[in-house]
């Protein structure tokens, strides 16, 4: 497709409305092992991605799981989809057992030649409402890139940490974070087609929860700050069951880097600003 036609997805949009069930936060929270809020209380950091979900049909869903192409995203066919990274403004926190409300427009698509082949990167803009005050501005980058080899060995040196906390992702871990977040995608739970169909070494680390984790070790290391912003990237995909560390050092006043590492290297990293 060429550009021009790329550029007819730009502006779609749809909404998806969310009561912010107390009992589904429970169980977001059990998937990553945390104290659940209560109701009225704030919602730990990125914990909105477990929440406004628009599912759909199987009829609807393609063969790695995810939704077909051409519905609400471009069409991409027999491209493998990846989560790539994003933005957040944080405006105020989204608050458990209130209902609220996403928009997700479509705001780029850019195909692009790769070293594996074309790449093509989308770019959706999330706003989340609560009692009509906007709480949460996003933007989520997705690339679709043709089958290859994933990359898997870092490049970047483990920089000194001010802090660490080491997470053990067993399969049951991966399929709760699936279940709580109603993400199909099989290479987080279904290690045949991990393996045989997108080519890893075994069940693939979401990376949204990766972010989710490097938030909260940040926010227990810093109790009482309140983050503004966010923005993250993923380097490479992390593979259970093998332990990897969520660290971070204060760069500035008001600045942290964040990143995941595993045997030395950077997998994902994300620079969070907080109000001082």
């Amino acid at each position: 497709m060429t550009t021009q036609g790329w550029d007819a997805w730009i502006g779609r949009s749809e909404r998806c409305d969310d009561n912010l069930d107390i009992g589904h936060i429970q169980k977001i929270a059990l998937s990553l092992d945390a104290p659940a809020p209560e109701h009225g209380d704030p919602l730990p950091l990125l914990w909105q991605w477990g929440l406004f979900i628009k599912g759909l049909p199987y009829s609807e869903l393609g063969a790695d799981g995810h939704p077909k192409r051409g519905g609400f995203l471009p069409p991409a066919d027999d491209r493998n989809r990846m989560w790539a990274g994003g933005r957040l403004t944080f405006l105020q926190p989204l608050r458990a057992g209130i209902k609220g409300h996403k928009t997700s427009t479509i705001v780029g698509v850019k195909e692009k030649e790769g070293r594996t082949g074309k790449l093509l990167f989308v770019t959706v803009k999330h706003e989340y409402v609560q009692d009509g005050t906007l709480c949460i501005t996003e933007e989520q980058d997705i690339v679709y890139r043709e089958p290859s080899p994933p990359k898997l060995e870092g490049s970047i040196p483990t920089p000194s940490a001010q802090w660490s906390e080491t997470v053990d992702p067993s399969p049951v871990m991966l399929f709760r974070y699936s279940a709580v977040t109603f993400n199909g995608h099989r290479i987080h739970y279904d290690e045949p087609y991990a393996t045989q169909a997108e080519g890893y070494p075994g069940l693939v680390v979401h990376g949204p929860m990766i972010a989710t984790l490097m938030c909260r070790a940040f926010t227990r290391a810093h109790p009482g700050k309140t983050a503004a912003s966010l923005s993250y990237r993923g380097l490479r995909p992390l593979i259970s069951p093998k332990p990897f560390n969520v660290q971070g050092v204060l760069s500035e006043a008001g600045v942290a880097q964040l990143w995941a590492e595993q045997d030395g290297t950077l997998a994902h990293q994300a620079e969070l600003r907080f109000k001082v």
